[in-house]
């Protein structure tokens, strides 16, 4: 099971089609530090849009291959390819930019006319992702076929996205366990939060046997936003998963860096890192000025200290008992 981070692609959205080389190069460090590598990235509507669509309201595709030269060994980066926008120019750019995998994307029931982008993706060398996007126009078993399909044609990790956000946590679990029945290759769950679901629907998936979760940083991405990665980060190591992501350092880089720089522009945060930390700890928020107050003075990780607590006592943590954990170091 991993992580598989689109906040530089689908949540360029919130920015206008991709976010600023300051933001980009500073959003991929923070993943790869906390742990996460695999990343989307660029223009929100993918490689060559900038070009062919008029999606000009981000960097062009060589300025980000450009900026995140330093990182490309670092983890696995690659972009979003709309299969109708496919060809080997645009190909030749992802290859010789030093991207690892491209992700052709198509609607649920038209990977047949895909097949063409798969094998261009593949004759470069990279390894092809694939996108069965509005995933629930098609069964659970026809989508499977069209799976089977797409790897067939060379296709090395297929992702079933619920592009409206319209399932319920039971549709998210058939869908994943159909394509498993189907295929041999992973099979990723990217979901949206327009009813709400989107982290009950990650931990569906996952528990059906999806290989990866798709998500956003703060959730950022189109419409209501994706999951959350750093909720699925800590629902699912809470669940036995994703023992190399640093949640801690994951939850920093959002509140000292991520964070303020989205408040230029007007990006509310649903979940702040430290509610997170008070859900995943099970600590009461009546308890937080007090945890505040002694991590203060004691030049502790407040987060850290909510859970360390918590793991003694949920129900009445006393101020005695704060100051002995911080005193033990954190």
């Amino acid at each position: 099971m991993n992580l598989f981070d689109n906040t530089l692609r689908d949540g360029g959205n919130v920015v206008g089609h991709g976010f600023p080389a300051d933001l980009t190069l500073s959003i991929v460090k923070g993943l790869l530090e906390a742990g996460i590598q695999d990343i989307e990235l660029g223009n929100c509507k993918g490689i060559g849009a900038y070009e062919k669509l008029g999606a000009t309201k981000a960097l062009s595709d060589q300025e980000y291959l450009k900026i995140l030269e330093p990182y490309k060994s670092q983890g696995r980066l690659g972009m979003f390819l709309m299969a109708s926008l496919a060809d080997e120019r645009v190909i030749r750019t992802a290859k010789d930019g030093g991207l690892t995998f491209l992700r052709v994307g198509a609607n649920a029931g038209d990977g047949a006319g895909s097949l063409e982008a798969v094998r261009l993706v593949k004759q470069a060398g990279l390894v092809c992702r694939y996108s069965l996007m509005k995933a629930y126009v098609s069964t659970p078993e026809d989508l499977a076929e069209e799976a089977k399909m797409l790897q067939n044609a060379g296709v090395d990790r297929i992702t079933i996205m619920d592009s409206a956000g319209t399932m319920f946590p039971k549709d998210a679990a058939a869908y994943v366990a159909a394509l498993k029945a189907s295929v041999s290759i992973p099979v990723g769950f990217h979901g949206h939060s327009n009813l709400g679901l989107s982290q009950a629907n990650a931990l569906a998936a996952a528990e059906a046997g999806a290989d990866e979760i798709d998500c956003g940083l703060l959730g950022m991405a189109r419409s209501a936003g994706n999951c959350a990665t750093e909720l699925a980060a800590a629902t699912l190591k809470k669940e036995g998963y994703l023992p190399e992501v640093d949640l801690y350092k994951l939850l920093d880089y959002l509140d000292q860096e991520l964070i303020p720089a989205m408040e230029a522009y007007d990006y509310h945060v649903s979940v702040n890192p430290t509610d997170l930390m008070l859900g995943l700890a099970g600590c009461h928020s009546n308890y937080l000025p007090i945890f505040r107050k002694v991590a203060e003075e004691e030049h502790v990780s407040l987060l850290r200290l909510i859970a360390n607590v918590s793991a003694v006592n949920r129900k009445n943590p006393s101020e005695e008992l704060l100051r002995t954990i911080a005193a033990s170091g954190l």
